[in-house]
């Protein structure tokens, strides 16, 4: 039988995600499908798909300042961990147990760092971005040049697919997670609240 959280006592319940940066993750997740469905799927006039993209470059940059002086567990400096840490943390992933981490664990750390650089990159190519039908153009794309507009539009799409992946990735570890090392990632970006070890050391 497995031993439920509050009969350990090396573990505390704690709330370790603050209002704010749940309201975050969750208005990030659905302006961003949103944006990406309407820029893959329509309608040829992406109006809508600029708002999603306005909303989430604002969703970011509210991210970029908490990071730096939101509560603990959300600033960067928290989940920048060294090489040794990262490998060890990865060395032990497929055991099958929860790993309590006080925050983002090493491996979710490096996820977060990616989705925030992809979707920092495909806001700023979206803003610059011309794809030469006169209706679609960044608010930004004047004041780049013709070439490196267009060229942003290509890099604008490429980054569309490594988004979907990057999505489909953090989706499937949620999912590991859950159904394998038997710790609910989800529960706590609602609540805020989560079973964490008394140490910060793994």
């Amino acid at each position: 039988m497995t031993e439920q959280p509050d009969q350990n006592p090396n573990l505390e319940r704690v709330r370790l995600w603050d209002p704010a940066i749940r309201i975050f993750h969750w208005a990030l997740l659905i302006c961003v499908v949103a944006a990406w469905g309407l820029g893959k799927f329509g309608p040829d006039i992406m109006t809508l798909h600029f708002y999603f993209g306005y909303a989430v470059a604002a969703l970011l940059g509210f991210r970029l300042i908490w990071g730096l002086v939101g509560p603990k567990a959300v600033r960067f400096t928290h989940f920048i961990y060294s090489p040794k840490t990262t490998l060890s943390y990865a060395s032990k992933i497929m055991e099958r147990k929860p790993s309590y981490w006080r925050g983002h664990n090493p491996v979710g750390a490096m996820a977060v760092f990616a989705l925030l650089g992809v979707l920092i990159a495909q806001v700023a190519t979206g803003l610059m971005g011309d794809p030469d039908d006169y209706i679609n153009v960044g608010p930004l794309a004047s004041y780049v040049g013709y070439d490196n507009a267009s060229l942003a539009i290509d890099i604008h799409e490429t980054l569309a697919s490594i988004l979907l992946i990057l999505v489909i990735i953090h989706v499937a570890a949620v999912a590991f997670y859950k159904l394998w090392k038997r710790e609910d990632l989800i529960k706590p970006m609602i609540t805020g609240w989560k079973w964490v070890k008394k140490s910060e050391t793994d």
